[in-house]
């Protein structure tokens, strides 16, 4: 989720939406010759799949098969073959608000069209997400696991605390959390772990000895899954509270086979954020779990040219990325238009500006 991204000046505009009931704005190879963990067999351009049932286009090599067990082997993630590859996809808006639009019909369009690898599971923890009813929560990341595993796609376990921002308020939670979603499907190779989504206001030591009891929790049940770690203020590696990479490099978590997150909206955040990211992509292992082409809110126009800036850095530098967000909501950063999701249709015709971008995006193939 992206609503903290100028400091200061973003508390009001939170308080407004949660007084109002709105949902928050978003704040995520190698098959035979790519780098890219894609492509699948492709569908038919601006069509999307009406079920998940036998006329589904089945992949031809899936990302899953192809790459197998990831890992994090020096900065960079590797597939089983020690290859190292680049992920691409999308991160789903609150499953609170938006679980409409994860259906068999979207989830085929990600995988036979897009040609996607991975989608992050945004899991809120607050906003009448998951501490409303646990059970429900847990069950339905289950769900979208077996649905993201059947298409041979990878999935992000994101735990979408923000609010609060220090994650270790929610620490009993998280443990009980991960400790389910991990016993429960400890047997696939096709899992990530995104444990602290956003967390801010509270110093990089905080979340560092956050990050140092919740990953033994997972490792306890699946002990070869890649974690990812999130960073200071609001996962732009300290930047956004006018720190820098050199914290977290500096002073890493003490684990291993861990990916640090950084999250950017390309309108808001230019070149000292991309400085920040490339740098700290030399010495640590990065994994850019969410972004958008708008602003810090996830709306308003797009900036394509900086947000290409930055994936070009990402193709450059082997960063995997997931894009904000998959869902029909009215701001600009969801890439479906209002009414889309339950329609069991997400077709070209149905797209937003940005939908449109982060589609291509997603489908081009590798230059580096």
């Amino acid at each position: 989720m992206a609503l903290r991204r100028a400091p200061i000046v973003v508390a009001v505009a939170t308080a407004a939406l949660l007084l109002t009931g709105a949902a928050l704005a978003p704040g995520l190879s190698a098959p035979a010759v790519a780098v890219h963990a894609g492509p699948a067999a492709e569908a038919p351009a601006g069509t999307g799949a009406e079920s998940d049932g036998p006329d589904a286009a089945p992949a031809a090599v899936t990302p899953v098969e192809a790459n197998g067990q990831l890992s994090v082997c020096g900065v960079r993630l590797c597939n089983e073959h020690g290859k190292q590859i680049q992920l691409r996809g999308m991160s789903t808006h609150g499953t609170q608000w938006y679980a409409q639009c994860v259906d068999g019909a979207s989830l085929d369009t990600l995988a036979y069209d897009w040609n996607a690898d991975v989608v992050r599971i945004s899991t809120y923890v607050q906003e009448d997400g998951y501490e409303t009813d646990p059970a429900r929560f847990t069950a339905l990341v289950n769900q979208y696991i077996d649905m993201l595993s059947e298409r041979g796609l990878y999935a992000i376990v994101d735990w979408h605390m923000l609010d609060p921002g220090d994650p270790n308020f929610n620490l009993e939670r998280a443990k009980t959390f991960f400790t389910a979603v991990a016993e429960r499907n400890n047997g696939r190779n096709n899992i990530i772990y995104e444990v602290a989504n956003e967390p801010n206001g509270v110093s990089w030591q905080t979340i560092k000895s956050y990050h140092e009891q919740i990953v033994p929790v997972v490792r306890a049940k699946d002990p070869d899954a890649v974690i990812l770690l999130g960073t200071r203020a609001w996962s732009s590696l300290g930047v956004s509270d006018g720190a820098s990479e050199s914290e977290v490099v500096n002073n890493p978590v003490d684990a291993s086979n861990v990916m640090y997150t950084f999250h950017f909206y390309a309108a808001s955040q230019g070149q000292e954020y991309l400085d920040a990211l490339s740098r700290a992509a030399d010495r640590i292992p990065m994994f850019i779990t969410e972004f958008g082409t708008q602003d810090y809110a996830g709306e308003g126009a797009n900036d394509f040219a900086m947000a290409q800036r930055y994936l070009d850095l990402a193709a450059s530098k082997k960063i995997s990325w997931v894009n904000w967000n998959y869902s029909d909501d009215h701001r600009s950063g969801a890439v479906f238009t209002e009414g889309t999701c339950g329609s069991g249709s997400y077709g070209t015709d149905r797209l937003k500006e940005a939908g449109t971008w982060i589609r291509d995006q997603i489908r081009t193939p590798d230059d580096f």
